[in-house]
């Protein structure tokens, strides 16, 4: 099967620095970087991996999962930069999709792109889950979906003081 999908990406362009919008974002999310699978062994039944999970969750309901610095290997490729991608949710969230449909899997956790454009601002992108599952037609994913993009915009208007 091969679906083409209309995907909404949004980009705020920020006020703060660079700097301010990654020290707000790391602030505003917990972190399980240390390996999911590792964090999740401690749970030995559903309601421990809530209390595990809920313990973990920044103040926006989301922790990081993997942080992938583009800007320090740039440089070795004379494209000095500042930008940080980022891997993040929370499983709490993604059971609301899941247990619908598997296949949302795919896009859950969802990516953050955390970047000092050539302008000189910083940006914070990504794009909406909802439409990035709409190829699963599955009005309880889609609802579930928005209220997922609901928390990730709310979280960059947060960190980057601006509205995409």
């Amino acid at each position: 099967m091969i679906q083409t999908l209309a995907v909404e990406h949004r980009e705020h362009v920020s006020v703060r620095t660079y700097e301010d919008v990654i020290t707000a974002f790391e602030q505003a999310t917990g972190s399980v970087e240390e390996g999911f699978d590792i964090v999740a062994a401690d749970a030995h039944n559903a309601t421990d991996f809530e209390r595990i999970f809920m313990a973990r969750a920044g103040s926006s309901g989301f922790m990081r999962f993997l942080t992938v610095d583009h800007g320090g290997w740039l440089a070795l490729f004379d494209r000095p930069s500042k930008a940080i991608m980022y891997v993040i949710g929370n499983p709490l969230i993604a059971i609301t999709m899941l247990k619908h449909h598997i296949g949302a899997g795919l896009n859950v956790p969802v990516r953050i792109y955390i970047f000092e454009g050539d302008d000189g601002k910083a940006r914070v992108a990504y794009d909406l889950p909802s439409t990035l599952m709409s190829g699963l037609t599955n009005p309880a994913v889609t609802e579930a979906a928005k209220k997922l993009d609901a928390k990730l915009i709310a979280l960059a208007e947060q960190i980057s003081g601006t509205l995409a």
